[in-house]
């Protein structure tokens, strides 16, 4: 088995069993996106404890791309700093866009996504959920700076 058959086992393993799939039961911030050009929606909670992402949430539907990168996002992002998340999604956005070699340690599982990056159509659909905890990243630190 190839590498890209290997991250292609490993995409539709997110997008058959997501990670992290369903509503939190109080989160400190929620967050809507969508991508207009492939239809794909998502619904993001997450729930922050003492500076870290102590739980994620997602809900929604899309293409496998979209459903497989939320799992991925959400594994990757749970129990991270803030600060740590903010540099984890400018990293795979980097990635996503070919201006920065992937770090396998960093990005667990989301490493699968690099070939999307070769699709610039599913390149948005790869960094929905990325961009959706980003901005609920920066919602939350904005009315806590109240």
């Amino acid at each position: 088995m190839g590498l890209e058959d290997l991250y292609q086992q490993i995409i539709l393993d997110h997008y058959r069993k997501p990670r992290h799939r369903g509503e939190l039961a109080a989160p400190s911030v929620e967050v809507d996106h969508n991508n207009p050009v492939c239809g794909d929606q998502l619904h993001l909670e997450v729930r922050l404890e003492d500076g870290r992402i102590a739980e994620v949430g997602h809900t929604g539907d899309g293409c496998s791309i979209s459903q497989a990168s939320a799992s991925m996002m959400s594994e990757a992002a749970v129990g991270l700093p803030v600060d740590d998340a903010m540099e984890l999604i400018e990293h795979f956005r980097l990635m996503m866009h070919r201006e920065a070699e992937p770090d396998e340690d960093r990005l667990g599982d989301a490493i699968a996504l690099e070939g999307v990056a070769k699709y610039p159509v599913r390149v948005k659909c790869a960094l929905l959920s990325w961009m959706a905890l980003k901005d609920a990243l920066q919602t939350h630190t904005a009315t806590t700076e109240r």
